[in-house]
């Protein structure tokens, strides 16, 4: 019981990521039917990052600017999120589902819209 009072957050810390990296390989799966059922990518990252380099299809909404730009985001269809790493995307989910987005996904990092 002791080793688990000294390594609980080491415990947590592991269990989520691997919970980031389980829900984006989720959604990876689920990317080609949310793409026929008109899914919009948005790419939360900087406008910087996005310029070096993003996947095709996305657009740049940077987190920042999330909650000014929804207008930009069609409520129709789901919403894909990423950045580079998982952690502002799943920002921005939140901030979706709570302006009202019913299907929204976090994909994680960028590069995983790429399949």
């Amino acid at each position: 019981m002791d080793a688990l009072k000294n390594y609980w957050p080491m415990l947590a810390l592991a269990l989520w990521l691997g919970y980031k990296w389980w829900n984006a390989r989720r959604v990876m799966r689920l990317l080609p039917q949310l793409k026929q059922e008109g899914a919009t990518l948005v790419d939360v990252r900087s406008a910087s990052e996005f310029a070096s380099g993003n996947a095709p299809g996305t657009i740049n909404i940077p987190l920042h600017e999330l909650g000014s730009r929804l207008a930009e985001v069609p409520r129709t269809g789901p919403v894909v999120v990423g950045c580079a790493s998982g952690s502002r995307s799943g920002m921005a989910k939140l901030v979706l589902k709570k302006n009202g987005y019913a299907k929204v996904h976090n994909i994680g990092a960028w590069r995983n819209f790429m399949g």
